[in-house]
């Protein structure tokens, strides 16, 4: 792979945390691999576009999402917080891949409908994002790992403070609070037209539910994305498809039951391989070029990614691979 890794395997030895990241001075592996697969399997390429039931699935969640909502306005706040994290949170966690699914323009070949559905599909989020995070998971995929670029990675300051089972525990809980604020605080974008309209609408919609059904449906919407996105089992796929727990590999997949309610997501080698090919085909590319992934290590429970990271002591933030290569030289790979 071309990493620096020696003192890496030192303190993984001795069963301490690391104190800095992996870095590699190789490009990413997806490209070539894609390059390989392709030359070896081009009927991969009849797999690429949009998804026809994209635009179904989307609006079902919303609408049952929002119902929902307006069905819990005289609840009590320890009813409310329970269904949003036995039931909501799934829902908004799954609007929350389907935002990132129509990122890469895999509900309509035309990417401006598919920047209209992920600021519908971001109405029960309660938190305006669609237009953001499209505009920095893009720069994930084209320059993985590459240093002050992937705002996939946690910052030094993360790393630094989050060093025990405690504040990992603490970190874990959060990890959707940091995983929004981090690019905003360490590479900024100015917003542009479709960044307020996401914002206006989003803002009309949540004015809209406290005026009609109360604070306590607004609530609801809110809670169902917090709790979704710390200690729970979906969120396990934001550790699972990056972080290293073995060194010769920075992308896993997971192949277990959530897939079916997270876009298969978790099919992540797959995906980042061909992020043109949507979530509901991505099992495909591992059933057509076999030999490619099976002997990656990948997992089965998301539960237990978190389980892993929080527990054990020599996963943490720094275990990320970065890259300490150019832009410029990324470009000239393509």
């Amino acid at each position: 792979m071309g990493y620096e890794g020696k003192g890496r395997a030192e303190e993984e030895e001795e069963g301490v945390m690391a104190t800095d990241f992996f870095w590699s001075y190789t490009d990413e592996p997806h490209a070539s691999r894609r390059r390989q697969i392709l030359s070896q399997y081009p009927q991969i390429k009849h797999l690429f576009g949009p998804d026809p039931f994209a635009f179904l699935k989307i609006a079902a969640v919303v609408s049952l999402q929002l119902w929902t909502a307006t069905f819990l306005c005289n609840s009590d706040w320890l009813k409310i917080l329970i269904v949003a994290y036995f039931f909501g949170s799934f829902l908004n966690h799954n609007l929350f891949l389907a935002i990132h699914e129509l990122s890469h323009n895999l509900a309509f070949s035309t990417p401006v409908y598919n920047r209209w559905l992920g600021i519908f599909a971001n109405l029960p989020i309660g938190v305006p994002m669609s237009v953001t995070f499209q505009k920095y998971h893009l720069e994930h995929h084209r320059y993985q790992g590459v240093d002050g670029v992937d705002m996939d990675i946690p910052s030094q300051t993360e790393a630094n403070l989050v060093k025990n089972v405690v504040s990992k525990s603490i970190w874990v809980l959060l990890q959707l609070f940091f995983y929004a604020l981090r690019p905003l605080f360490l590479k900024p974008k100015p917003p542009g037209l479709w960044e307020f309209t996401n914002l206006i609408i989003q803002v009309a919609l949540d004015a809209a539910m406290v005026y009609f059904w109360g604070w306590k449906s607004l609530g609801y919407l809110i809670l169902s994305t917090f709790v979704g996105g710390g200690m729970h089992p979906m969120a396990g796929h934001f550790i699972s498809e990056h972080y290293v727990f073995n060194s010769d590999q920075e992308t896993y997949s997971y192949y277990g039951p959530l897939n079916m309610m997270t876009w298969s997501v978790g099919y992540h080698n797959e995906h980042h391989d061909f992020p043109r090919i949507p979530g509901s085909k991505l099992y495909k590319v591992k059933e057509i070029a076999p030999e490619y992934y099976n002997h990656l290590d990948s997992y089965k429970s998301w539960s237990q990614v978190i389980y892993m990271y929080i527990m054990d002591r020599t996963v943490g933030p720094f275990s990320r691979m970065k890259r300490n290569i150019s832009v410029k030289s990324v470009k000239k790979s393509e």
